[in-house]
């Protein structure tokens, strides 16, 4: 991963123009640490980072939302779930990574959590990052990587996270796994294919399953 991580950074100095490098990928998947590492690996003023989480429509309202799907032979009736592309605020999240490609400055969706943050067009390198970005148009990415993990590593992962840092409950994180992950699989995984990087990452190991870096640079 360290190595992928500096071929990155040498293609984006290498290119002669502002770049967006999108990351994406399902929750627990890997993404977020991969995108802070990447981050670091630029100067403070180089570096723009959106992270799409506040394009991802409230839980509070999704729970209200029912869909029907049908997955191995079988029906399922459950509540939308981040993994469906109608659960984002796409048109809003693609206005704002285009007016990053036309070199306007921007200020990010504050979240519940933290502050605004100013986008510059000044910076070389803007890395948007989230489950929002596999859904919406590729054309406006200089560099899309995808991550993904199977069930079991996301569960212990969500687990983790969820439990400790967000309070859920760990019988309730459970039933929602399974529904959580068909959607997934219906959903979310067949975007994968739009993505320049495709990176399979669980406990076991990681594994880089598709890297167009070397084309994309030419």
């Amino acid at each position: 991963m360290d190595s992928l991580l500096q071929d990155i950074v040498k293609w984006v100095k290498f290119m002669d123009k502002q770049i967006i490098i999108g990351i994406s990928g399902h929750g627990a998947a890997g993404k977020t640490t991969f995108a802070n590492r990447l981050v670091n690996l630029f100067n403070e003023n180089e570096v723009n980072y959106i992270n799409t989480d506040p394009y991802i429509v409230s839980s509070d309202i999704r729970k209200h939302t029912k869909i029907d799907y049908i997955y191995q032979n079988e029906n399922h009736h459950y509540k939308m779930t981040a993994c469906h592309p109608s659960a984002h605020h796409l048109p809003s999240l693609e206005r704002d990574v285009q007016m990053v490609r036309e070199g306007l400055d921007l200020y990010t969706i504050a979240p519940h959590y933290g502050k605004s943050e100013l986008i510059s067009s000044k910076q070389k390198v803007t890395i948007v990052e989230g489950m929002s970005v596999a859904f919406i148009h590729p054309g406006l990415f200089d560099l899309k990587i995808y991550f993904y993990t199977d069930g079991e590593t996301e569960l212990v992962r969500r687990s983790s996270r969820d439990i400790a840092e967000r309070g859920t409950d760990i019988n309730y994180l459970r039933q929602s796994h399974e529904e959580r992950r068909i959607q997934y699989e219906l959903f979310m995984h067949p975007y994968r294919q739009r993505f320049d990087i495709i990176i399979k990452n669980s406990n076991e190991a990681v594994m880089i399953e598709k890297n167009a870096l070397e084309s994309v640079s030419k």
